[in-house]
């Protein structure tokens, strides 16, 4: 062990005394630098997006889009790219749980030839505010209110309903952070959206506009707001987890990079703004080309070191990319180089590993805090007549696309972006039943959170104009008369809906991916365990073993068979689906346990397909779920149980157990 500089340490139990009991002395460099060290060890956390987790992967072009951007990211078909995603939260604090219902950060970091290039998004495509000076305003707003530094993580406050029901450019985000994107199943299991409209442009120097995708391959998949309560209770670390233990298997959670490409026509025809960040374009208007797959493959070595010192910035693009006049993006790019200013403590916060360049660089900035590189030589400015130093390079370097621009200088919100509502419809109207029961269900829980009534009067006269069902179904939720409709600047328009933007209508019909929880008692046969795993395994599942106590059971054979969980730390919340195999005896004691009593019920309020075996079935279910098995409830003991509860569980849900 050494001090920061190399000189070895002989003792650190003991700090430098006069005496053996005397003052501590000023001379004691060991101890000063351990201190001074520690009591730095926090930076001030992100304002937005501070719960974050990351992970290393690559990324891996397979069509080449030579004909819309020079970009070498996106037209070397078969190089891999490195990549450093980080997802987050946006409301809570550091500390934090993971299920809150909140939009997710879906940041990436790739580390190309040519630079870093950043897309900054998240898990959904559209966004609250249509200009950036409103920033402000929403994260105060959706923060904790700031007398009583409560609550925390949620937008279930005066403060947050306040501001959205005087925003009707919000109406669309509403629709998106209401329903069950919000709450989603896991990091794997989340779409990503650059959000804005950005710009290819390929080396002729034409440009077309292009909106980013990544989509999971395991399929999208969120939990019900009741699990994601008692997630928050059981493990607040949920997501983190969920994306170590994968990684650590070896199951590289992977997403295909997928682009919306129109043109200026296009631009002009479409309904709505496409510099509109409330605003997306539906995939069967402009299909989704998959150009690429990321692989994340490797956890931080360091969770501070990484995770929480990478510095996004959507102004870090590379040549044959660049920004369109989408006023919120414009404000991003101001915003983001002082942000990681005042977080990491120097303009040199790009010479932290995690944030440098792959790609060799050279440039004639120097000192400051923490300089890593500065220019060598006699020479450190620009024009200079020593020959010495990096230049230009007008043919690889990077040149902004040459729009033209014009008009009187203004404060002033386009009339193109006035419409509120349509699009709220249409996201609304493309949902299942069942979501739009679960959208209906979120505004009643929040805006019941909301102590002044006319804030809530306000948020629900704005319903109507998106659907008069759910208007009413939230008024009667809230025990209010329905308020007259708000008055929209522009008439809804009609469109169609788009069934890419439900998330049950696009199940993903596999279990990769997903985890099953199986409570077993002594005195089994070992072959059933055999089978149901061996059954998991070839769908692709995760299977962990629960029982009373961690150290295991004990078969009927004498085998002994060790437990991941102990079933009062193991909640099937925790799980996709769950099954029991017990003995008769086993059967007999679950059901005198209160918590094997909620394992089984939890499961079956939360729709979850359950596996059971014959003991199970017949002393277990009766006492601890009042109601007859359904068809989601599948016996195990039968000619290929675990095979047919696997198949069963490709749904995910069984839907038609609802009230």
């Amino acid at each position: 062990m050494t001090t920061q500089v190399g000189m070895p340490i002989a003792d650190d139990q003991n700090s430098l005394k006069l005496g053996d009991r005397g003052p501590h002395l000023l001379e004691d460099q060991i101890f000063r630098e351990k201190l001074f060290h520690f009591d730095h060890e926090r930076i001030p956390e992100r304002v937005v997006h501070a719960r974050g987790y990351g992970a290393h992967g690559t990324f891996e072009l397979t069509d080449d889009l030579s004909d819309l951007t020079r970009a070498k990211v996106l037209t070397e078909v078969g190089e891999k790219t490195e990549v450093f995603v980080r997802f987050s939260t946006v409301a809570g604090n550091k500390g934090s749980a993971d299920l809150a219902r909140d939009v997710r950060g879906f940041a990436v970091k790739f580390y190309t030839k040519e630079g870093n290039w950043d897309l900054v998004g998240n898990n959904i495509p559209v966004f609250f505010i249509q200009d950036a000076i409103k920033f402000p305003d929403l994260v105060h707003a959706a923060k904790q209110e700031p007398d009583r530094a409560f609550p925390q993580a949620q937008t279930a406050h005066d403060n947050f309903w306040d501001f959205i029901s005087l925003m009707p450019e919000s109406m669309h985000m509403v629709m998106w952070i209401m329903s069950d994107r919000t709450i989603p199943r896991s990091f794997r299991f989340m779409e990503g959206f650059g959000v804005h409209t950005f710009r290819l442009v390929n080396a002729e120097g034409k440009a077309s506009f292009v909106k980013f995708h990544w989509k999971p391959r395991l399929g999208v998949q969120s939990v019900l707001w009741d699990e994601a309560v008692k997630i928050n209770g059981a493990d607040p670390d949920f997501h983190r987890r969920d994306l170590w233990e994968a990684i650590q298997a070896g199951d590289y959670p992977q997403w295909d990079l997928g682009v919306q490409v129109f043109d200026d026509d296009f631009a002009e025809s479409f309904d709505f703004d496409v510099l509109d960040a409330t605003k997306l374009i539906p995939e069967e208007q402009v299909p989704v080309r998959i150009v690429g797959t990321m692989t994340l493959d490797r956890m931080p070595d360091n969770f501070f070191a990484e995770t929480e010192q990478v510095a996004f910035q959507t102004g870090n693009i590379v040549p044959g990319i660049d920004h369109s006049n989408d006023p919120l993006l414009q404000g991003r790019n101001f915003s983001y180089l002082d942000t990681q200013l005042k977080r990491l403590g120097s303009p040199n916060f790009n010479h932290i590993p995690i944030n440098a360049p792959r790609c060799p660089f050279a440039h004639f900035q120097q000192d400051g805090h923490m300089a890593m590189h500065n220019p060598r030589g006699r020479a450190n400015y620009e024009p200079n007549s020593h020959g010495l130093g990096p230049r230009e390079n007008p043919e690889r370097g990077f040149r902004s696309y040459e729009a033209e621009e014009g008009g009187a200088k203004r404060r002033v919100r386009s009339e193109s972006f006035a419409d509120h509502y349509s699009q709220a419809r249409q996201f609304y109207l493309s949902q299942t039943p069942v979501e739009q029961d679960h959208i209906a269900d979120a505004l009643v829980f929040e805006l019941s959170k909301v102590e002044i009534v006319a804030i809530r009067e306000r948020m629900v006269s704005h319903l109507p104009n998106i659907d008069a069902e759910l208007a009413e179904k939230v008024a009667d939720g809230l025990g209010m008369d329905l308020p007259d409709a708000a008055t929209p600047a522009r008439p809804v328009v009609e469109t169609e809906p788009s069934p890419a933007l439900s998330i049950l209508a696009n199940p993903p019909e596999t279990l990769k991916g997903r985890k099953l929880g199986l409570l077993l008692t002594d005195g089994i046969d070992g072959k059933s365990v055999d089978e149901f795993r061996a059954a998991a395994q070839e769908a692709g599942a995760m299977v962990e073993i629960i029982a009373e106590k961690v150290g295991g059971i004990t078969t009927n054979r004498g085998r002994t068979i060790a437990a991941d969980q102990k079933l009062d730390g193991a909640p099937s919340v925790l799980y996709d689906a769950v099954a029991v195999l017990a003995s008769d005896e086993g059967a007999e004691k679950l059901a005198g346990m209160h918590p094997a009593r909620s394992f089984l019920a939890d499961a079956h309020a939360h729709l979850k397909f359950i596996g059971l075996s014959g003991p199970a079935l017949k002393a277990f279910w009766p006492k601890a779920v009042v109601a007859e098995p359904d068809e989601g409830v599948i016996a195990l003991d039968e000619a290929d149980g675990a095979g047919n509860f696997m198949e069963a569980c490709k749904a995910l849900r069984f839907w038609d157990r609802r009230p």
